[in-house]
Formats: C-alpha cells, structure tokens, sequence
C-alpha cells in the first residue's frame, strides 16, 4: 500500500494520498457528486428503476463516512506516513454500514421495528465510526455534547424533575439511530446529500473557472478608488463569495489573502484589517441569495420554500452590511486612509468581460430560485450547469477535462465536514425523538424565563454563541433549533423568526472571543492580535447583535406584513443603523463625546424598531446631536480656513 502525505510546505490535516489508496480516494471523491447529480437528476426513476431517496442518502453518507478516515488521520501530527491500517478498516466499515442500508432498505421499511442482531452490530460500528470522525474533523466539543446525549438516553431515571423519564435499551437506541428515518440518515443528511451538494458543487465550478477573482476584480474597479477602497473592496468581493461558500472561515482563507494585506498596505491597522475581513466573510453565511447549510435545513424544519427563508432574511442582511460599510468609511476617514490610485485599478469592463458568465450565473440562480420557485437542490445543480456551458464559450474561462475531474474531487472533499456533521446531528435529532426531551428542556426554558421572551432570547443568543464557538455554524444551529426554538414558538414567536433568531448568533460565534474561528484565520493571514481583533469584529458586526431581536418582536423587518409597514420598517432600519454604526465608531463629522455616542446609539436603536412612535422617538433623540456635529464640524473648517482672523470662535 502505498504511502499518504500531507502536502509539501502546507500545513494541512487532510493525507495527500498516492499509489493505489490515491486512486481509491480519487474515485470516492469523484463518486460522492456523481451520484449525487444522478439522484437529484432523477436517474434511476428514467431509467425504470425503482430507488427510494433514502438509499442514495445511505450511499452519500457511507462515502462522506469512508473519505474522512482516508484523508484526515487521528492526530493532526500525524499526516505523513503510511495509511494505519485501522484507517483502512474504518473507511471499509464505513462503507459497509451505509451500503448495507442502501442494498436491504426496501426490507428495512417492511420490518424496522425487529431487532435483528446484524442490524444492531452495524449500527454500534456506524455510530461509533461517526463519533470517531466528528472528533478527527470537528474536534472535541461536538463529540462530548454527543456522548452526553447518549449518557441521556441510557440513564434518563437518574435525571431530576421535567428531565426524568424512562431509559432506552441500548439495542433499541442503537437500532433506532442506525434505520429510522428520524436518526443516522434523517433530515440533516438529506439536507447535506441534496441542497447542500448542489451549492457545494456550484461554488467549486465558479471558483475554478475563475469566480472568486472576478468577484475581487469586479469590487476593485468599483470600489477600490473611494476613501478606505480596499477594505470596501473586501466588504464587497467577501460577500458575494462568502453566499455562495456558506462558510467563514473558508471565504477568509479565499479573499484574506489578497484583501488583508492590501488593507494593511492601504494604511489600516493590522488588527482592524483583518477584523474587517473576518466580518465580511461572516456575513456571508447570512446574505441571500444563497446564505449557508444552515437556511437550507431551516427550510426543511419549517417545511417552506427556500425562497421564502432567503427573502426574510434580506433587508437584515442589509443592515449587517451597510453598518459595517458605514464604519468602514468613518474609520478610513478618521484615520486619514485615501482609495488607491485609479492606474493601479483594474478596468471594470475588462473584469466584465472576463467575468460575464459567472454574473449570468447568478442571475441564473436568482431567477430559478426566486421566479421560477425551483427547489434550492435543483437550482444549485442546473446553476453548476450554467456555469460549464457558458463558461465553454469563453476563451479565458474554458474548463478541459482535468479542471472538471478536479471540480468533482474539491466537491467530494468540500462535503466532508458537513457531512460528517449531518450524520452526528442526526443522532442528536433521533436521541430528543426518541427520549422527548426536545419538549421537557423547551418547557423548562420557559419555566427559567418566566414566560419572559426578552430573557429566553438573550437565553437562546448566549446559548448559541457558546455552543457555537469552535463548531461549524449548522452544527450549533440545529441544537438550538431543536432545544431553544420550540420555547420561543411557545411563547408566540413566529416559527420562521425564531429560527433565524438563534441562526444569527449561531453564525455570530465565528466573530465572539474567546473561540472565533473566522477571527483566528484572518489574524494568521494579517500576523494580528487576536484579542485585538475579536474585539474589533465584534464592533464592526454590531449590527448583527441588535437586528435579531427586533426582528424577533416585529415580523415586518423580515418583510413581513402590509406592504407600507414592511416600507416603514426598512427605510427607519436603514436610518437607525446608519445612527449606530456613528456611535459605535465615535466619529461623524468629528470624533464624538461619550454621551454624546450614547444617545445617538440609543436614537438608532429605537428607529430600527417597527413603529412611527419609537420611530420618531429616536429621530428626535438623534437628529439634533447630528446637526449639532454638523455644524460643530464647519464652524472648525471655517478656523482653519481663515485662520488668525477666527481664532478666538467658540467652537460647540
């Protein structure tokens, strides 16, 4: 058997595998979105066959199951060497749990109930194999809640008060999380196998036949002149890159690269360059159209369109950026921080001419999505597609034959993590089914909270930023999903606001200290204080820490509602964000005092909520403090203007 290395200078904790392991490695790879694009085409069904769905879940999972103990060793130290041949049986093992599911499913629907001694064998390997993987690629803290989970289920008696209940036999439990359709191979992995393919897949094809520089191009021709340009540019490139990734930490390791030490040499600190493109790449995961993993399985929780999560969550988003926006500027004019030279730019209609596929692509995606009300699954698949069939009319853009086996491998390798999280979520979701604890901690949330929505809320933003920090955002979305978003439906809350709710702060944990993953990657790329950082991204992503409760009390902010109360809403959210995000940075027209920032923060806080009196509340709170400022600021130019003449003003 021939040997696994890591990559040569890279520190990486995925083998590069050669010989015959390669081979078989590179034919799983290639496998995993192969049958994924026959399922979601409908293959089988063309071709006579009959397939249930639940079998090509079975497949997915067994080779997302099998590729991770291939590619990632136990220990990080230990990526070259020879493949340990308990890796070998793993991934076998791996294979045979799922496979075995996919062969016998059309007997497993007929007797699901028996608890057949080979059934209960393979589901003990299958759920010890996910929890080995969870902690290879997720690390530690997934893999404790899991086992607590189970502990649960095993010793509910010992249990005190709502949390006591009756134990679950091992083999029932085992049996159970193994072939319901409620455990292993449940919702989370059809959300992974289908949805999350498919944009996985999309974002692999516009990055390999040059996405991620047209995006950057295009952000520099527009942006890149105006006060603090490429930190603006980073907003920008950041954004539409980070929809279509869905993840933080992956669109910082694109974009920082280039975008970090272009802020730094631009005159940007080190720390605030590198917060600024960990909050745009952040912000991604919450930017319609295309957002992350974690709207699609709200989707499928709900049971709505995919379409009508991505509008809700639109004008937020809005304000997540436009705040971050905002202080962007008033810290590049602050600091003195001028765009870049316009010869040093490049031309908007070259990049537009290079780049029109991939803008045809996103329009493509929009309209099938948004128009044509596609599922998410198709639409990321036939948007792929678009991609490779313009993209081979243009010169530049043209992929051969090693560009698309290449997009098919980074596809199988790009849905390891997810994957991985989808089949121990699973467990999760199938231990709360089969125990009922989903409704027993929900009903104790309650109680803590006295009926009090504002405190279960900041309950649910704690909860999810600490279980959130060093998971990957859809992990810590769909605990609190299934924990916390039934006791805020119980208190009245729309189902759809609540889960975005606790999906907000689940995507915030990348930004909050002490563990801030997408923080920690654009410290190492900027050579950056991390302290310094979190602190500073924490501050640029204010937006994102005030927006969800009060689209939590008022629907409207999610586009919700009579047509002139959705525009009231967005036009006073728009100016009170605009009002935080001064105070925040403490400068407007000049730098700000103390109390000052504090009710002009206060004024915009009370603008962003629905409603014409705390509407003009905040506007009479804040709108003289501004004009104050205003004319404070000229009365100084006109000094400095006219010099000895005015020394002697009074300035406010």
């Amino acid at each position: 058997m021939k040997i696994c290395m890591a990559e040569p200078g890279e520190e990486s904790r995925f083998r590069e595998c050669k010989g015959a392991v390669g081979l078989w490695k590179d034919v799983m790879l290639i496998l995993v979105p192969v049958t994924g694009i026959l399922c979601l085409l409908n293959l089988p069904f063309h071709l006579g066959l009959t397939f249930y769905v639940q079998q090509y879940f079975a497949i997915f999972f067994s080779l997302v199951l099998s590729l991770s103990f291939i590619l990632v060793p136990a220990r990080k130290k230990r990526v070259k060497g020879r493949l340990p041949w308990y890796d070998f049986l793993f991934a076998i093992f791996s294979l045979l749990t799922g496979f075995y599911v996919a062969l016998y499913y059309k007997q497993i629907v007929v007797d699901i109930g028996l608890l057949y001694p080979h059934r209960i064998i393979l589901g003990a390997i299958s759920i010890v194999l996910i929890l080995e993987a969870t902690r290879r690629l997720i690390g530690w803290l997934l893999l404790i809640v899991t086992i607590f989970f189970f502990f649960y289920a095993l010793f509910t008696p010992i249990f005190p008060g709502g949390l006591y209940g009756k134990a679950i036999p091992l083999p029932r439990l085992v049996s159970y999380l193994y072939l319901d359709s409620q455990g292993i191979f449940g919702m989370a992995v059809e959300v992974a196998a289908t949805v999350v393919f498919s944009f996985v897949l999309f974002g692999q094809t516009l990055f390999r036949t040059g996405g991620a520089q047209f995006f950057i191009d295009a952000a520099l021709s527009l942006m890149g002149r105006f006060r603090g340009g490429p930190a603006k540019v980073s907003v920008i490139s950041s954004s539409l890159f980070g929809t279509i990734s869905g993840s933080a930490v992956a669109n910082v390791m694109v974009d920082g690269w280039f975008t970090i030490p272009l802020m730094k040499k631009n005159g940007f600190k080190d720390y605030t360059a590198s917060a600024i493109e960990a909050v745009a790449s952040t912000g991604g995961s919450i930017m319609p159209p295309v957002m992350g993993a974690g709207a699609f399985l709200m989707a499928t929780f709900l049971g709505i369109p995919y379409a009508k999560v991505a509008i809700a969550a639109a004008l937020p988003a809005v304000l997540y950026y436009l705040a971050v926006y905002i202080q962007i500027d008033l810290i590049a004019l602050r600091e003195g921080i001028q765009g870049l030279p316009p010869e040093s730019l490049p031309s908007f209609k070259n990049a537009m001419r290079k780049g029109w596929p991939f803008f045809i692509a996103i329009v493509f995606l929009i309209y099938t999505l948004f128009i044509l009300g596609f599922d998410a699954d198709r639409s990321g698949l036939y948007s792929a597609g678009c991609v490779l069939a313009i993209s081979l009319f243009v010169k530049e853009t043209r992929p051969d034959i090693k560009k698309l086996v290449t997009i098919l491998k980074e596809t199988g390798q790009g849905l390891l993590e997810l994957g991985v999280i989808s089949g121990v979520v699973g467990i999760i979701i199938g231990i709360i089914s089969i125990t009922g604890l989903g409704f027993t901690f929900s009903f104790a949330l309650v109680s803590i909270s006295g009926g009090s929505t504002f405190v279960l809320l900041v309950l649910a933003a704690i909860g999810a930023i600490i279980l959130g920090m060093g998971m990957p955002v859809t992990a810590s979305y769909l605990l609190m999903v299934v924990l916390i978003a039934p006791a805020l439906t119980k208190l009245g809350m729309v189902p759809l606001n609540a889960h975005l709710f606790v999906f907000y702060f689940a995507v915030m944990s990348f930004l909050t200290p002490p563990v801030c993953l997408a923080v920690y990657a654009a410290a190492s790329i900027g050579k950056a204080d991390m302290l310094k950082t979190g602190y500073a991204a924490c501050r640029l992503a204010i937006a994102a820490f005030i927006v969800p409760f009060i689209f939590a009390y008022h629907p409207a902010l999610l586009l919700q509602g009579k047509f002139f109360e959705v525009i009231e809403a967005a036009v006073t959210a728009l100016i009170g964000i605009t009002l935080v995000a001064v105070a925040v940075e403490g400068y407007l027209f000049r730098p700000m005092s103390l109390t000052r920032r504090v009710l002009v923060c206060c004024g915009g806080i009370l603008s962003m909520i629905p409603g014409w009196k705390t509407d003009l509340l905040g506007l009479c709170i804040a709108l003289p403090i501004v004009a104050w400022e205003w004319k404070a600021s000229r009365s100084v130019k006109r000094v400095e203007a006219e010099g000895p003449r005015l020394q002697n003003v009074q300035v406010p």
